[in-house]
């Protein structure tokens, strides 16, 4: 059957991500996602079959979009570690409340324990390490960090910090989010910076 035109599944699915940060797993349906878009929930049953169908494709979505966000922050800063800066904060900006990170949260619990879901978890993660990694090799590579860094275990450091940051911030909710991870990554990259470094780590 023909797909009803008007409304790309891209747009569908970055409507579905900002209702499930403002509902959380119990208030999604396909109808809540619809109404958001302008279409019918049939037509979203047609397109993804059913709310798992919806959330199995967003975070396909999502595991190709970590790779893209990655790219493009690349391109808009001179230096690799404005990038990272850019790409931590850019990462949850779909988070910027605590009861948004709240309800993501929520189904990332679900993630953990649906096979299917947790694949696709999982492979998100994995192109977030990539990514940081390739800009941490970048930095190393151009001196931004000092000569020896161990990149491989600096990027599960700076995965660590930016996940823990950003629970510990929803729970203190002391500034903005942005504003806790640009501080929380500094934080953890300080060490491995030379102390005159040729550059000027740029603002996100």
């Amino acid at each position: 059957m023909a797909r009803p035109r008007g409304v790309e599944d891209a747009v569908i699915l970055r409507a579905a991500s900002g209702v499930m940060g403002r509902v959380g797993p119990a208030g999604l349906t396909l109808a809540a996602v619809a109404r958001e878009v302008g279409l019918v929930p049939g037509t979203l049953v047609q397109r993804f079959g059913s709310k798992r169908g919806l959330l199995l494709a967003l975070a396909d979505r999502s595991a190709a979009e970590a790779g893209e966000l990655a790219g493009r922050v690349r391109r808009e800063h001179d230096t690799a570690l404005g990038a990272l800066t850019a790409l931590t904060v850019e990462t949850l900006s779909e988070v910027a409340t605590p009861e948004s990170f709240a309800h993501h949260l929520a189904f990332l619990c679900a993630d953990l324990t649906d096979p299917e879901l947790y694949e696709r978890a999982l492979a998100v993660h994995r192109a977030q390490t990539r990514a940081v990694g390739e800009l941490l090799a970048e930095a190393a590579a151009t001196g931004e960090l000092r000569a020896g860094t161990d990149v491989a275990a600096l990027t599960r450091t700076v995965q660590a910090v930016t996940a823990g940051a950003g629970l510990t911030w929803a729970l203190d909710r002391e500034g903005t989010l942005g504003e806790r991870m640009r501080h929380e990554l500094g934080v953890a990259l300080s060490p491995h910076v030379p102390s005159h470094p040729a550059h000027d780590q740029e603002e996100a």
